[in-house]
């Protein structure tokens, strides 16, 4: 039986492939690859952003589920963040506060031009990878497992706090990503989809 705190954060994943979803849905390449200025990032980008993001935080997390599994540190209690872990996935939460906006690390900034299908397809598959890291590794000790956030060299943090910060870091950017689309739709005099009606 799935524990429930592992059922929630699959819950996490699933609305946020969902909501991926909705977002490319009827979004032809014209309009997912529209950018509001030079500096500015389109709906594919925001995509593309997320698929290499999640990959990064994959591999470094997978190398310490695999030194956990050989060390035998099973499941003790549910995978949830710490006090700095719950502060994290917080910030990443949208929207996102101009006081607190930052850049992108250069490692995990999108291709300059990718293609809309190509991107989401590309972050399907990494969301995929990650839900099933989460499915495998359930029976870890993950509150307690710890690895070199890939990003912030200097920061450790708990695989239940990774496991969280992703849902919430694609949460950041599909939210950026609808308020892409609908610039671009309003650019093209296009009748925009509403975030809020998205299935």
């Amino acid at each position: 039986m799935t524990p429930p705190d592992i059922e929630a954060l699959q819950g996490q994943y699933d609305v946020a492939e969902r909501d991926a979803q909705a977002l490319v849905s009827g979004l032809d390449e014209r309009l997912g690859t529209w950018c509001a200025s030079e500096n500015s990032w389109s709906v594919a980008q925001c995509l593309d952003h997320l698929a290499t993001g999640n990959r990064i935080y994959l591999s470094a997390m997978q190398k310490a589920a695999m030194r956990a599994r050989q060390g035998g540190r099973w499941r003790r209690g549910p995978a949830m963040p710490g006090l700095i872990g719950r502060w994290f996935v917080n910030y990443m939460e949208p929207p996102v506060k101009r006081l607190f906006k930052t850049k992108a690390p250069r490692s995990i900034r999108p291709r300059s031009s990718p293609a809309l299908r190509d991107a989401f397809e590309k972050f399907i598959e990494s969301h995929h990878e990650m839900a099933i890291f989460l499915q495998r590794n359930a029976d870890l000790d993950l509150a307690h497992i710890h690895f070199v956030n890939p990003f912030i060299h200097m920061i450790r943090f708990s695989l239940a706090t990774g496991l969280h910060v992703i849902p919430a870091h694609e949460r950041r950017h599909l939210w950026q990503a609808w308020r892409i689309r609908k610039a671009a739709e309003d650019n093209a005099g296009v009748k925009s989809v509403s975030a809020d009606s998205k299935s």
